[in-house]
């Protein structure tokens, strides 16, 4: 039952980063139109996109 768990969690957490991932380099490319940009914002994931909806 415990390995189980440990399964999901895994799986809820490689999800949670890609999701992450993807979002803040889909607004970072909308908002700046620039694949470098969205690349730089991609690796910082889930800071770009809180960032993004304090500032803006």
């Amino acid at each position: 039952m415990e390995n189980q768990k440990t399964t999901i969690v895994e799986k809820t957490v490689k999800t949670g980063i890609s999701f992450g991932s993807c979002l803040a380099m889909i607004i970072s490319y909308t908002a700046w139109k620039s694949i470098g940009w969205a690349i730089v914002h991609g690796l910082f994931s889930w800071i770009y996109v809180l960032y993004y909806i304090i500032r803006y």
